[in-house]
């Protein structure tokens, strides 16, 4: 199976690389194929466009999109829109690091988005 990991980049803490390194890890020792954007998309973009390009036919080529979630991440945002817009399923990497709310968020977006995927599964 293709994945797309949604996650931070420029941003993400070591413990955050650590965390996603083993999760894909564990992944590809499963046989999957995942696209990891701080390795498989070419961060070297002073404007960001190329980048956006990139993960969008990543994200399309996708057979489901996982997502690492970090609410400092702007990169994450869009990339979760081009999932969104293609349709994808989405998994939750990190559900202990989210903090639902009363009333619209991208919080609540992701976890009932991820609650539906698991329903899918049933």
């Amino acid at each position: 199976m293709k994945i797309f990991l949604i996650c931070p980049v420029t941003i993400a803490t070591d413990l955050q690389k650590e965390k996603m390194n083993k999760y894909i890890e564990g992944l590809e020792s499963l046989g999957h194929n995942v696209y990891y954007p701080a390795r498989d998309t070419d961060q070297n973009d002073s404007i960001g466009y190329r980048i956006c390009l990139d993960n969008a036919q990543a994200i399309y080529e996708s057979d489901e999109v996982h997502i690492f979630w970090d609410k400092n991440s702007k990169g994450s945002l869009f990339d979760l829109g081009v999932a969104f817009a293609y349709d994808k399923r989405l998994v939750l990497v990190n559900p202990e690091d989210i903090e639902p709310n009363d009333g619209k968020s991208f919080e609540n977006m992701i976890c009932y988005w991820n609650m539906i995927g698991e329903q899918d599964d049933e």
